[in-house]
């Protein structure tokens, strides 16, 4: 998740790209460091926009507790911070679809997700699941 200060506009085809990598996204498995909740947004992004936010980090770590590591010795507090780092604040009331969204995480935890209309996908150990909008944390502009 590269540090940029501005992102390429969204592509003109976005939200046909977005629902088939969010399709496809549901029959990977998730793996630290190659499918978890930030590489997740980070691809979302890339085929939103072009712009990979998961180069230099996709394959450096292989437990959750490595990638905070990783984040950490970056100067993030954590997932959340590096897309906060790249991405401007919205109020999630005005989040737009495909706008990166914090939500509360299972394990008490914050988890990154994408907001398609009133549901933000996310992905957790189990697999994607889609959860209320209204839970949102956080939005952050793409």
């Amino acid at each position: 998740m590269q540090d940029e200060a501005t992102l390429p506009p969204r592509r003109a085809d976005w939200r046909d790209r977005l629902v088939a990598y969010i399709a496809a996204a549901r029959l990977k498995p998730f793996r630290p460091g190659q499918h978890d909740c930030a590489l997740f947004v980070a691809g979302a992004v890339e085929v939103m926009t072009g712009h990979d936010f998961g180069r230099g980090w996709r394959g450096k770590y292989r437990s959750l507790e490595a990638g905070q590591k990783l984040a950490e010795a970056q100067g993030y507090a954590d997932h959340t911070a590096i897309f906060a780092a790249l991405c401007p604040d919205v109020a999630p009331s005005f989040a737009q679809v495909g706008d990166i969204m914090v939500m509360p995480g299972p394990d008490g935890t914050d988890a990154l997700g994408v907001l398609q209309g009133e549901v933000v996908f996310c992905l957790h150990p189990g697999g994607i699941v889609a959860v209320s909008r209204l839970d949102a944390k956080r939005a952050l502009r793409v």
